[in-house]
Formats: structure tokens, sequence, C-alpha cells
């Protein structure tokens, strides 16, 4: 059934960093947890360690084994580990055609279950040190969240500093291209805001970011994190109707919908929809009486007057 629906929309997979997961909204109110003291300058900066793929190709099996075995894991499960991630030959195959086979003996494979995990355990180590600062850990994209206050910023660049020196360590990269600093200065009476270096590369200063899915602005206005949303949904609607044309059966447009446009319009939104003041009411109102107003319209019994018949 899925590859029915897949011909029809011509739907072709794409790599994604992350989509609807339980835990982004709770790691995106810890964020907005950083901005309640008054009168502070908070600085929220994202470091991104290198794409999935690089980041596992880095592991060092026998430095995780290490880190497994101060966790508590037994010497047997180390050893299976250990002998999984040494040693493995890999091929690439292209329809009938296989490239020559290559032994690797570093980093984790590709599509395997154990690798997201040895990944987490490898990097469980990785947090922050003073009070002021949050560590977000999602994958193989971490975000450093600062609150500066008094324009203190000390704590701020040590930790930054400090996570630098951890992935010398844990020969990991910082890529500072695809790093960016965002800072939202929530004062009356604010101050130029000088760059961050890493490794003597400035970090660009950016107004927007997006965070686990959701589009951050630097004075939390949610405009163009609905926008992006509206925009992606309105484009699924065109599947929902070709599926519609393709006379599919009420229960599958429900399911696609709901796993195509429902999760897509309502990830995160307990994190962002109290920023939402207004959506259109204008158009809301407008649309709403046209369904009061029309009996044959399919939502008409959705609706109840109220006593005054307003």
């Amino acid at each position: 059934m899925w590859q029915g629906i897949q011909a029809i929309t011509n739907y072709k997979t794409t790599l994604s960093a992350c989509d609807s997961d339980t835990s982004l909204t709770d790691e995106l109110n810890d964020f907005y947890a950083q901005f309640k003291a008054q009168n502070n300058i908070a600085a929220r900066k994202t470091i991104p360690i290198p794409m999935t793929s690089s980041a596992f190709n880095t592991i060092i099996p026998q430095h995780l084994i290490d880190k497994l075995s101060l966790l508590g894991l037994n010497t047997s499960l180390c050893n299976w580990i250990l002998d999984i991630l040494t040693g493995r030959p890999q091929s690439v195959r292209i329809g009938n055609s296989f490239s020559s086979t290559t032994t690797l003996s570093t980093g984790a494979p590709q599509g395997c279950v154990l690798s997201p995990l040895l990944f987490t355990l490898l990097t469980h180590d990785c947090t922050a040190m003073h009070s002021l600062n949050h560590i977000i850990k999602y994958a193989d994209d971490t975000t450093v969240v600062g609150l500066i206050s008094k324009n203190d910023k000390s704590a701020y660049r040590e930790e930054v500093q400090r996570l630098t020196a951890w992935c010398k360590a844990n020969s990991l990269s910082l890529n500072v291209d695809k790093t960016k600093e965002m800072v939202v200065d929530i004062r009356r009476a604010q101050s130029d805001h000088y760059p961050l270096f890493i490794d003597g590369s400035p970090v660009e200063i950016v107004k927007s970011t997006k965070f686990l899915g959701v589009h951050l602005v630097e004075n939390f206005t949610c405009s163009l994190n609905t926008t992006s949303i509206s925009k992606k949904g309105q484009q699924r609607l065109y599947f929902l109707r070709t599926l519609r044309k393709a006379y599919l059966p009420p229960p599958i447009l429900t399911m696609f919908y709901r796993g195509t446009i429902e999760s897509v319009l309502s990830s995160c939104i307990t994190a962002w929809f109290w920023n939402c003041t207004h959506m259109y009411p204008t158009c809301c109102i407008l649309k709403a009486n046209s369904i009061v107003d029309g009996p044959t319209h399919p939502s008409h019994t959705l609706f109840t007057l109220l006593p005054s018949e307003k």
C-alpha cells in the first residue's frame, strides 16, 4: 500500500537531521527558560559537530570502549562491540556492480541500530561546567545556551572553548563555517556584541536560526516559523489531493494526512504556539461565517450557534 502511495505522489526520500520527537518540545522549553531572568543578555551559540555521517565515522573504537568500561558495561559486552567496530569489510553496490572491499576499523557502521546509541554514550561526558550555561545534544548536533548577566561573558566563552577542546580530545572537529551565534538581548539599552572566535576564526552572528526543527528569531516572534510550517503544509496538501483524485478510501487519506501534514503542523507546537497572538483572524472569521451560512458545506454540522443565534 505504501509503495502505491509513493508511486502516485512521486515520493522521494530525503535526509533530515530531525523531524518530530517527544524530547524536542522539552529541549525547546528548556531553551526558552534560559530567558526568564530580567535585565540580562541571553546569548545562544549553536555549535554543530559535523553531520551524522562524518561524526559517526570519526569514532575511535578503543576510545569508545574505554568510556563504556567507565560506565560499568561488562567486559564481554565491550569486547563484542569492539569486535563489531573493528575489521569491518565494506563495499558499494550500484545495480549489479560492486566496488572493491575496504576494511574499516574506525567509526560506526551507517544504518546500524547501535550507532546512534554508541555515539550518545561517547558524548555523555560533554556537559556544561557553569550553572548559567546549558548544552543541548541531539544526535551529532550540539547547542550551547548561555545566560549572560552584567556583561560578564567569561563563563559563556569559557564553555565554548572547553567544548572545542573536548571535541579535539574526542577526534571530533567543529565546522566553524556552519557554526552560528544568535544573541537575544532583552535590555532596553542594547550594546554591540563582539563575535566569538573558535580556533582563530570568527563565528557569524545571525538574527534567526533553526533549532530542532523550529525557526527561532532574536526577538522571539513566530512569524518566520509559522510561515515556514504553513508553506510546508500547503505543499503536502497537493499530494493529498492527488490521492483523493485516485479514489483512495477515506481511511488511507486520513492516515496520509495525519502522517505527512498534521505531524508537520503540530510539531513542537507547545513550544511556540503561545507566541502566535493572531493567525489571520479576519480570514478565519470569514471562513467560519461562510461555513455557518452554507447548509451544504461538509463542515456545517461542526458549528453550533449560540442561543442568540450569533
